[in-house]
Formats: structure tokens, sequence, C-alpha cells
């Protein structure tokens, strides 16, 4: 007797299923290549590190999928040598949009690694673009973000993914000034060459990142980076004095000027854009990953209106006072339980 309800039951929900799989196919996605400042992170033990292209999605509407390929350490010839590129080519579809953006470890001098602005360097960016519009794809070249040098010599650095085995007693002891130093010199100008060169969109994110730091100033900088004094992050006990990698209030601030950026060379974009005043998501790519520490995040605002958009998964929904000025947004599917 249960056997027809049961099949109808089937049968509606392998519909809705190709339903949902066939609204995946339709959105638009921006890949990103590039390397670990934008990368996605191990958020295991509470780490604090975040890449700017792992906060992204929380700034564009879910007709946008941000498909996040940027990996610690890679320039742009170990990324392509290694068969990341590969990857990202056989996601690809007519319409999808493709985020270019190396330089920090094209400057080191590993051979594996290294290449030449005004040769090696524009080669590759040059292939990624060629490759992407082969496949109907959109590139967007952007040049690195900025490091945080406010040394009027900056301090050698073969290798930054070496920050993150070191202490705050490892820092660099050396005197600061007021000014932002540039450390990438011709790094930073060749993505622009090869744009304009290719009729490439391009976002200037060294100077928008440059601006920021400025802007902030030699103090409150350090806010944007994994830098923390012994006994300030329970992550890093022994604290840490990185320059060039972002904490989670870091890469939000960059995520969002980005997004700014991309929507503002390319108008379509500007459809999809979306804020939120906090979002939690449990793969790391919010402010918190509790939906319990975002709200008394958003209570301690006082008499703001806060919005919480929660990305995907089942939660509990909070038991909140009748003139709580908090409103929840549900995306990717989150529901509650």
């Amino acid at each position: 007797m249960l056997r027809k309800p049961i099949r109808l039951l089937t049968a509606a929900a392998l519909t809705l299923l190709m339903l949902t799989a066939a609204t995946d196919e339709k959105r638009t996605t921006i890949f990103i290549i590039g390397d670990s400042t934008a990368a996605n992170k191990d958020i295991s033990h509470d780490r604090k590190e975040r890449g700017w292209g792992m906060a992204l999605q929380c700034y564009f509407d879910d007709n946008i999928m941000v498909d996040n390929h940027a990996v610690n350490g890679r320039s742009s010839l170990s990324f392509f040598n290694e068969g990341r590129w590969q990857k990202v080519l056989d996601r690809m579809k007519p319409g999808d949009y493709v985020v270019i953006q190396f330089g920090h470890n094209d400057e080191k001098p590993k051979a594996d690694r290294h290449t030449d602005p005004g040769s090696t360097f524009d080669y590759m960016l040059a292939r990624y673009v060629r490759e992407t519009r082969e496949r109907g794809g959109i590139p967007v070249l952007m040049n690195c973000v900025v490091r945080r040098n406010f040394f009027v010599n900056a301090p050698e650095n073969d290798d930054d993914e070496k920050l993150r085995t070191t202490t705050f007693k490892d820092g660099v002891k050396m005197v600061e000034g007021d000014s932002l130093i540039d450390t990438h010199g011709l790094y930073r100008v060749a993505p622009r060459d090869v744009a304009q060169r290719m009729n490439v969109h391009f976002v200037d994110a060294n100077r928008i990142t440059h601006d920021l730091e400025q802007g902030l100033g030699t103090e409150a900088s350090k806010r944007l980076h994994m830098w923390f004094k012994p006994g300030e992050e329970p992550s890093v006990p022994e604290g840490r004095q990185d320059n060039t990698h972002y904490n989670v209030y870091g890469a939000h601030v960059v995520a969002r000027l980005l997004a700014d950026a991309l929507c503002d060379e390319i108008p379509l974009l500007k459809r999809y854009r979306c804020d939120a005043d906090i979002t939690v998501d449990r793969r790391g790519r919010g402010d918190y990953l509790s939906l319990d520490e975002a709200v008394a995040a958003a209570q301690a605002r006082s008499a703001q209106l806060t919005t919480i958009q929660i990305l995907g998964g089942e939660w509990s929904k909070p038991r909140l006072p009748k003139k709580s000025r908090i409103q929840f947004v549900l995306r990717e599917g989150a529901e509650w339980k």
C-alpha cells in the first residue's frame, strides 16, 4: 500500500535534485588562481590566517559561485606546471570569470617558481588569458597585493611561506617609518602591461591595498595581518610578525574592496554584489565559524540593525528578544533545524 507514495516521493526528490543541479550549472563562476594572499586556508585548531579569495563569496550573492584555486607558495609558473591550471580549465564554462593574480612568489629565486617581468612572467600571464578565452571564459588580471612594509629598506625575504614558522621574537627588529615602501617592483607593473596589450580587464589590487595600508598607518595596518604579540591570539601563543598574510579581519577588508573593484571594472557583476554586517560559515569563509559568536558580536553593536548572513548547512535558530535588531539571511541552502 505504501509503495506508490514512496515512488512519488522518490520521483519528487529526484526532480528537485535535477532542478538544483540545473540551477548550479547556470550559476556564473568566478575562478581565482594565485598565491597565499588569496588562498583557502586550514582553519583547524581555530587558526586565523585567511586569503582574500576565501572571503570573496561573502560579497556576491548565490547567482555567483566563487571557486578559489589559489594555493600557498605558488607562482604563475609553478601553478601551471603542477597541473593546477588544467583543473580550472576542466571546470570552466563560457561566461565564467578567471581572476589571475601572481607576483609574490614569481619574485623568489627558486627555479621552479621564478619568472621575470617583461619576459617569462608576462608570458605566463598571457597564456592564462589566452587559454581562458579559448574556453569562452572572461579573464581578469590583478597585480599582487602589497606587503605591509614600512621599513626604509625592505628586509631580505626569500620565501613568504617561512613566516608561518616564526614567532614574534623572530620578527624583524628594524625601525619602521610612516610611508609604505613597495617590495614588488616591476611585478606589479607587468599585469597592467599585459592587460593593455591583450585588452583584458584589469584590477589594480596593488594600488587598492597600498592605499588601504597607508591610510591605516604603521600601527593600525597590523590589524589586517597575522601580527600578534605573545599571548594575544591562542592559535599562535608565541605571537607572530607576518606582514604578508591576512587574518580573518584583513581578508574580509581586502575582499570587500576587491569585490567593489571587480564590479567597477565589470558593471555586469554589480547586480550580484551583496554585503552583510557579519557572515557565518563553518568552512571559514565568513567572519565567524559559530552562530553564537556572530550573535554575540551583533549584540555588541548596541542599537544598530545588524544583518547576519549564513552560508550553507543546518543551524539552530537563536532565541532573541522581541525587540532584537538582528536579522538573518540564509544562503547556499542554509536552513534552520
